[in-house]
């Protein structure tokens, strides 16, 4: 499992969502095909995914199946935000087990090349 995995937390729909990268990773086969769902939503400009791009901050799944998403984007102004949540919801909503799937936008903490995954960094040259 990649850093980027590791970051991204689950939780029940008791607890709050904390957007740090020392949360605790998510179990169970649920969180394990939503994380795959949202690899494949690719940043077009970079050809890398929202996931090992680090703009995924927190996956919370209730008991029912719904699945909140916290993200970010690499820019504020990114032109992008609108298709990549259409996409989260389209990817995520086909996996079985899943109710109703809630992206949610977010722009703190800012996103920094720091939260890529080390295969992301390699990709893009950033070290």
């Amino acid at each position: 499992m990649s850093e980027q995995e590791s970051a991204i937390e689950t939780e029940d729909d008791t607890r709050s969502a904390a957007a740090d990268q020392g949360a605790p990773e998510g179990s169970g086969a649920l969180h394990d095909e939503v994380i795959e769902a949202l690899k494949k939503v690719y940043d077009p400009e970079l050809g890398i995914n929202v996931v090992d791009l680090g703009l995924v901050y927190s996956v919370e799944l209730t008991e029912s199946g719904d699945v909140d998403i916290t993200y970010s984007l690499t820019t504020m102004g990114c032109p992008i935000g609108p298709m990549i949540e259409d996409q989260m919801r389209m990817f995520v909503q086909a996996v079985d087990g899943v109710g109703e799937v809630r992206p949610e936008m977010v722009l703190r903490p800012a996103w920094s090349p720091e939260m890529m995954s080390d295969e992301a960094k390699a990709a893009l040259g950033v070290f």
